[in-house]
Order: structure tokens, then C-alpha cells, then sequence
């Protein structure tokens, strides 16, 4: 039941972003009474955690996804390029995508451990941690020296991360599909102008 309650609750956060998951809905869904629901969860928050995690994880496999999809050697200075591009345009497609689900992954920011993979429970890297990797192998490609590899990844993240919002729910998000396009391109290319 519990599996079942958490995926009522990324359907709900799909739909309405963080603020929809609610227990009794999820509970409804589900086919419980609320007072099923509690044995699993003691409260709303508690579930939002679930569906936080849950909607990180669904980001977080589009991102490997779109990686895993990049033909070339680990050290390859083009390869590694095109996966840290294949990263941010899975990203920025999750959250045009998804954005419900991307609200909600980074509605309780505390939730993420950003860790890196777990292999006895297979679980994906969190996109940190995946950014991480490929800024890693972009350094041992010689793409990008090693004293400024530490900590790079936030800058980073941070223009995709606003872009993502500025274009989804902020004031571009009524941008046309060929300006957003080119805003993208712009992205990418200071964030690689960044890199040298």
C-alpha cells in the first residue's frame, strides 16, 4: 500500500506540482481510507517527502538516459562535451516536460542526500551527481583544468536551474518554442565558454 500511496502522490504532484500532493487524495486513489493511509504515513508531509524523492529519481533517470545515449570513450574531450550538454537538455526538457514533477523534486531540498549511486539498491545517481561525473571526466579530458573543477558544478547548475524556472513558470514561460530554443543555445554556450 505504501508503494501504491507514493505513486498516487507523484501522479498528484504531476498534475498539480508539490502543493496537490495531498494524503486523502492519495489514500482515494489508492482505494484506502485515510485511516489506511496513516499506518504509512503520519502526515501530508511526510508523503510530499515520498513523492520528492520519487519525482528526484524520475528526473534523475532522463538525465542518465540522455548520458547513456552519448556514443564515445570516457576521456574523450568531444564526448565528454556532448554528455555534459545531453545533462542540461534533459533537465531543461524534465522541467518543460514535467513540471509538476520538477516543482516537486526541489520542493523539500533538505530530502536529497545527493549521493552518488548506491549499488546494492541500483538506484541512480541524483543529477548532482551526475553533473559531477561528467565535470569530473571533462577534467580528465583536459577540457577543464583542474583547479577550477572544484566546485564548478554549482555555478552550473545554477544558470540551468534558472533557466529552467525563468522558462517554466517564471516570466519567459510564455517565450515561443524558437526563442526558448535559442536561450538554450546561449546557455550552453556560456556555460562551455565557462569551461576553458
Amino acid at each position: 500500500m505504501r508503494q501504491g500511496l507514493v505513486a498516487a502522490g507523484l501522479e498528484l504532484a504531476r498534475a498539480g506540482g508539490p502543493d496537490a500532493v495531498v494524503l486523502r487524495e492519495a489514500a482515494r486513489m489508492v482505494g484506502v481510507v485515510p485511516n489506511a493511509a496513516y499506518k504509512h504515513f503520519t502526515d501530508r508531509d511526510e508523503l510530499l517527502a515520498a513523492a520528492c524523492t520519487a519525482a528526484m529519481g524520475e528526473l534523475a533517470a532522463r538525465m542518465a538516459a540522455g548520458v547513456g545515449r552519448v556514443r564515445g570513450k570516457y576521456g574523450d574531450p568531444a564526448a565528454a562535451r556532448r554528455r555534459l550538454h545531453a545533462i542540461g537538455r534533459a533537465y531543461l526538457e524534465f522541467a518543460r516536460e514535467e513540471p509538476g514533477l520538477f516543482a516537486t523534486a526541489f520542493a523539500l531540498p533538505q530530502q536529497h542526500a545527493y549521493r552518488a549511486a548506491d549499488s546494492e539498491t541500483g538506484q541512480q545517481p541524483l543529477p548532482l551527481d551526475q553533473l559531477r561525473a561528467v565535470l569530473d571526466e571533462l577534467a580528465d579530458a583536459g577540457v577543464l583544468g583542474r583547479r577550477r573543477r572544484a566546485g564548478i558544478e554549482y555555478p552550473i547548475w545554477s544558470t540551468v536551474h534558472g533557466l529552467a524556472v525563468l522558462t517554466g513558470q517564471g516570466p519567459l514561460r510564455d517565450t515561443p518554442e524558437s526563442t526558448r530554443h535559442h536561450l538554450e543555445e546561449l546557455t550552453r554556450a556560456f556555460i562551455q565558454a565557462g569551461l576553458a
